[in-house]
């Protein structure tokens, strides 16, 4: 057993029929009886939800969509059924590294960490490594809250969801995410680094699954870039608003 409370996990799924069985294999061979796992699946149309009802697993708690909401929104609903103090999130189609779970339970554990981030090694849609396609977090960056914002909004800072987990006070400050933000795990970089409790770990936690269904462009039209560092702008206000209104 683990010393510290027990974690809800968070996952949205949305056609992941493929990959998630593995996933969820490496997920649940890590939690203890306590933890739960809640999964917000986005109106699939394959056969997510129906793998996900066919586990008999009373640690899984599944929330259906009737209509696709997006990511975002998604991950949103499951962090709000959270029962428990600390969050972990997940995405449909990596694989957990052995011990994952147990490294961010004892980082979470540290005093004045809101959000601890770890680094991942990179898959092809067969499970073969590739090289990483940016570069990892550093743990000497950790305390450079204002650099770490000032790289997000340049591009240059890569925090993944699916390799996070936070606390009650990050939760205080940055539940719910509003409807207007485009990526929530920048949202919770955000939050982190500005009330400075920003954790970086140097262990790959995490082998991350790059295929052809969630490979993103970097070549987005001026606009799409104009708005993203617009959205970035308000959702930093709105952090800090949140902040010196006692959400934290």
């Amino acid at each position: 057993m683990s010393n510290g409370p027990n974690v809800s996990i968070c996952m949205a799924t949305y056609n992941g029929a493929r990959y998630l069985a593995a996933q969820l294999a490496s997920i649940l061979d890590q939690m203890e009886a306590g933890d739960e796992l809640i999964i917000v699946d986005d109106a699939s149309q394959d056969g997510t939800l129906d793998l996900l009802r066919s586990y008999r697993d009373r640690r899984i708690r599944v929330h259906a969509n009737t209509v696709n909401q997006g990511h975002v929104r998604s991950f949103s609903t499951a962090l709000q059924q959270a029962r428990h103090p600390w969050m972990v999130l997940a995405d449909q189609d990596d694989i957990w590294a052995a011990g994952r779970l147990a490294t961010l339970r004892s980082a979470l554990g540290r005093p004045g960490v809101w959000l601890a981030t770890g680094n991942a090694r990179f898959i092809d849609a067969a499970g073969n490594a590739i090289p990483a396609p940016y570069r990892e977090l550093d743990p000497a960056d950790s305390s450079r809250h204002w650099r770490n914002i000032l790289r997000i909004f340049t591009g240059q800072a890569f925090y993944y969801g699916c390799n996070m987990a936070f606390g009650k006070d990050l939760a205080r400050l940055a539940l719910p995410i509003p409807g207007y933000v485009e990526s929530h795990d920048l949202w919770l970089a955000m939050a982190a680094n500005l009330a400075g409790g920003n954790l970086h770990l140097g262990e790959v936690l995490l082998y991350r699954r790059i295929h052809g269904s969630n490979v993103t462009s970097s070549r987005r039209p001026l606009w799409r870039k104009l708005k993203s560092r617009v959205i970035f702008l308000r959702s930093l206000l709105h952090l800090a608003w949140r902040r010196l209104s006692g959400h934290a």
